[in-house]
């Protein structure tokens, strides 16, 4: 499992980066076929309530998979997102067969 992790404007957090890396082991652990994750934090300075935006994008056979998500903290934007790749792998995963 490959996970970089990136933070745009934001400072860099170790206890975000362990939080998001054991979300994560989670769907590698869960669908053996996913390859690596590119994890991207980033503020938006115009929303002041949310703003707290976590981009994901995973790396797997055939088209690449992307989820993003803006809440008010950046744990419940990381939650969020991995919800929504859940939901996109599971997709994914009917389409695969196991020989």
């Amino acid at each position: 499992m490959t996970v970089n992790i990136q933070y745009v404007g934001v400072d860099v957090s170790d206890t975000l980066s362990a939080f998001t890396k054991e979300k994560l082991e989670k769907l590698f652990n869960r669908y053996e076929f996913l390859i690596n994750a590119s994890v991207n934090f980033k503020q938006d300075e115009k929303d002041h309530n949310d703003g707290k935006i976590c981009n994901i994008e995973l790396s797997l056979p055939g088209p690449r998979i992307f989820a993003t998500a803006n809440e008010r903290n950046f744990e419940v934007s990381v939650r969020e997102t991995i919800s929504d790749l859940d939901r996109q792998l599971k997709k994914r995963k009917q389409v695969y067969k196991t020989h």
